[in-house]
């Protein structure tokens, strides 16, 4: 059965405890917020999410979007859930006040995210697709269309769309052929189809504001000559609303392994009116700034999984009666003891939560740095902060979603049987999960990312966000009784991570294939490291809560339990990983192409 309780108590630990919420407090766009609004807007999200949206999950997943004559409907319950989700402000918590929206923390928006993504991964692609949009066409758009368009898509009356795909480019967007011709007016002929466009078209917003990447006539070859596009779907008549219908067709949706409920779209573009966001020849930097919004938000995703994963799994766990202890009958009144008491079954589940608390205080701590990135008056702390923000986000989005995928695995076999089939509802966690690996830039692609450009950019600048706090805990904290062995853990974690970096540099210079080669094993090291730091940041705030009676002394328990099985169970993975990084890619290479 998917269960799900809104995790909010370690969500307040992470904000409020983990991290230094009067970062987020001291900057002048929040000095409103406090701790207890924060948890106020949390606990309304809670419920919002478990009541109304975990409720469609299945019956989304077993009834899946339908298209007829270009028209895509969404499943039964859908479109009064997003009515409900937009009156309830839900569109808006992040968004800037000038729009419309509440101007809260990212940080807390991301973890509502997390919320709606543990009960409705499917429905939370309709916002999330409108929130990456409209960051870009906040950061780039004229004053003209940032006034008229983005009020409308904070609020959810209209929603966004992200059209890059297209069928002979992926990842290598340089390829792209939709084409953008300029009228005499000041706008845009756009021609040319996109496929695996999420949310590209469904009966949930009133209309659908299209961000196109297309070339204009006079446009230089590869990706320095793509340009980005606002395509409504129907074209605003006089009064601002949604007028005639617009050259953009749904052609087909596509029949996918997961997110069923979700519509991706291949879209036809037929001379379809739309108007140039930033400068002519410059959309991949409008892209990036909607590719690395969504990012975080598909790490988030994966989060978001491996948290209902982890619930619904412990829920089975001490309900599914199998077996005896193997150090005799815990419950000899019962026929067998349930499965919660197998060695076995504990691995997988503490594997299971200790992915799902360990990537929330690391992304909160991604978070916080990105509010910093953008309302800090300081402009060495916006740069510090930005650094950290470009150097963690691949290893958010990729380490997230595998965990994620991890985790959702983990839950199917603790139900065995019961779990490889539809009943129970954790076989579509899996398949849900899948899909996060990779849209918005493959795993493998995100390493890349981080190994090529992240490392190597303002001479290796961004990593000190990165190792200073955790080179300066170690330092701190040598001698510190309550960590015990798991200070040496993290030092030896960093030390490999350390000369991990240096190899990387040193022979990627050389050869890149070099670097290509150990990227994955490099990001899942570094996403470790990060993991490992938090840990143990907790362990030394549970500790002494941990002796004072009253109701939260198990929670700071649980807590250290949990952190020593990431360093004896979890961390020693980071060795493993050092040694294949190490190795170099020539028995990766050696085998010629025709021997596959």
């Amino acid at each position: 059965m998917q269960t799900y309780t809104p995790p909010l108590r370690d969500m307040a630990f992470v904000l409020t405890e983990l991290h230094d919420f009067s970062q987020l407090t001291a900057l002048e766009a929040f000095s409103e917020v406090d701790a207890d609004l924060a948890a106020t807007v949390l606990e309304e999200g809670g419920k919002f999410t478990s009541e109304v949206l975990l409720p469609l999950n299945a019956t989304g997943d077993k009834e899946g979007c339908t298209i007829e004559n270009g028209v895509v409907r969404t499943p039964r319950g859908f479109k009064e859930a997003y009515r409900q989700f937009c009156e309830g402000g839900w569109s808006a918590v992040s968004a800037p006040p000038e729009f419309g929206g509440q101007g809260l923390p990212e940080t807390i928006g991301l973890m509502i995210s997390e919320m709606i993504c543990a009960t409705n991964l499917s429905f939370g692609l309709y916002p999330g697709l409108t929130g990456g949009a409209t960051v870009a066409l906040r950061k780039y758009g004229s004053d003209e269309l940032k006034s008229f368009y983005l009020p409308k898509m904070i609020s959810g009356e209209w929603s966004g769309s992200m059209c890059l795909t297209e069928a002979h480019c992926g990842t290598d967007l340089g390829l792209l052929r939709t084409r953008a011709v300029p009228q005499e007016d000041g706008s845009y002929r756009v021609s040319g189809s996109k496929i695996f466009i999420s949310a590209g078209e469904h009966d949930l917003s009133d209309n659908i504001v299209h961000l196109v990447l297309a070339r204009l006539p006079d446009a230089p070859p590869g990706i320095k000559g793509i340009s980005l596009f606002l395509v409504p779907k129907f074209l605003p008549d006089e009064n601002g609303a949604p007028g005639e219908r617009n050259g953009v067709l749904c052609t087909g949706i596509e029949h996918k392994m997961g997110i069923k409920a979700s519509a991706t779209c291949q879209l036809a573009f037929d001379d379809a009116k739309g108007w140039l966001i930033g400068a002519p020849h410059k959309g991949m930097q409008a892209m990036f700034a909607m590719m690395n919004t969504e990012r975080l938000g598909v790490g988030i995703q994966g989060l978001g999984i491996a948290e209902t994963a982890y619930q619904s799994a412990v829920a089975y766990a001490k309900e599914r009666l199998q077996g005896r202890s193997l150090a005799g009958a815990k419950h000899p009144e019962l026929p067998a003891d349930p499965i919660i008491v197998h060695p076995d079954v504990r691995r997988m589940l503490m594997t299971m939560r200790v992915n799902a608390e360990g990537c929330r205080a690391l992304g909160a701590w991604v978070a916080m740095q990105l509010d910093i990135s953008e309302h800090a008056a300081d402009e060495r702390q916006r740069r510090d902060a930005e650094d950290f923000v470009a150097l963690m986000t691949p290893v958010v989005k990729a380490m997230f979603t595998d965990l994620g995928f991890e985790s959702a695995n983990l839950a199917v076999q603790t139900y065995g049987g019961h779990g490889y089939i539809v009943d129970h509802g954790v076989e579509q966690y899996v398949r849900d999960a899948r899909i996060a690996m990779i849209y918005e830039g493959t795993n493998g692609v995100q390493a890349l990312d981080l190994v090529g450009r992240k490392l190597p950019a303002h001479m290796g600048r961004n990593l000190r966000g990165f190792f200073h706090p955790i080179a300066a805990f170690i330092a701190e904290n040598k001698e510190n009784p309550m960590l015990g062995e798991m200070i040496t853990g993290l030092e030896r974690a960093l030390g490999a991570l350390q000369l991990s970096t240096a190899q990387i540099a040193e022979r990627g210079m050389r050869d890149p294939e070099e670097a290509g080669a150990a990227a994955t094993d490099y990001l899942r090291l570094m996403g470790l490291v990060g993991l490992a730091y938090l840990w143990a940041k907790a362990v030394v705030i549970a500790v002494p809560k941990s002796f004072a009676p009253g109701p939260d002394q198990a929670f700071y328990a649980a807590k250290i339990s949990s952190a020593r099985f990431f360093y004896e169970r979890v961390l020693p993975e980071s060795a493993a990983l050092y040694l294949k990084i190490k190795s170099g890619k020539a028995s990766m290479m050696a085998l010629p192409d025709e021997a596959f």
